[in-house]
């Protein structure tokens, strides 16, 4: 496989995708895109490539773009004709890891994207305070929902896979590690797992460095 491009900024969202070039060992450049939030330049540069100007983004060696983290996971499986991070279409944690993977996406993920810069989505200021404490006391609740369905040691249970770096990658974000160890325990124990394999070590050294 030629190297691909990928457009991100350590502890982003691009987390995920990296996580997952490096378990593979597929070739890629990492483009950092700056402060999307606060670099206005930054965003009209990655909206040439994604409109929606969201990471991860990536460009693939024909020019291709793929966004959507989901999208990016279940592509790289099929890119390396492998199933160690998702299971393949005859195994039975197969319903379980698409359904999980797109609870993640669909549910969790956009909870981000709304309150962390509510500016973009409430044009009254005084509303966007109240704004932002719905949408993160509403990620809450759905992290309960997905810690209820955490097995143990690792989301499916005893095979490691693709939900795990989301965990992993998540648990760094809000509502934060001490709520995620008295509210979500699984959680964060398959985040400790996940931070422990050597295998991955240096993606998370890069992007969530220790103070």
């Amino acid at each position: 496989m030629h190297k691909l491009k990928l457009f991100g900024e350590p502890g982003w969202g691009s987390t995920l995708a990296e996580a997952q070039l490096v378990w593979y060992g597929i070739p890629f450049d990492f483009q950092r895109v700056g402060d999307l939030f606060s670099e206005k330049s930054a965003r009209r540069e990655l909206e040439a490539f994604n409109p929606l100007g969201q990471i991860p983004t990536l460009v693939l060696p024909d020019g291709t773009v793929m966004t959507e983290s989901a999208a990016i996971t279940l592509w790289l499986a099929d890119q390396v004709g492998s199933v160690e991070l998702v299971p393949g279409p005859d195994e039975a944690e197969r319903p379980r890891f698409l359904r999980w993977l797109l609870y993640i996406t669909s549910n969790i993920y956009p909870t981000y994207t709304y309150a962390d810069d509510p500016s973009r989505f409430v044009p009254d200021e005084g509303a966007r305070r109240g704004f932002a404490d719905a949408v993160h006391a509403y990620a809450r609740k759905l992290y309960t929902i997905l810690n209820a369905e955490a097995a143990g040691p690792w989301f499916l249970g005893s095979r490691f896979s693709a939900l795990d770096i989301y965990v992993c990658t998540l648990t760094h974000w809000k509502p934060g590690r001490p709520w995620f160890e008295a509210n979500a325990p699984r959680l964060a124990a398959i985040a400790d797992g996940t931070k422990a394999l050597a295998r991955l070590s240096e993606v998370w050294a890069r992007n969530f460095p220790k103070p």
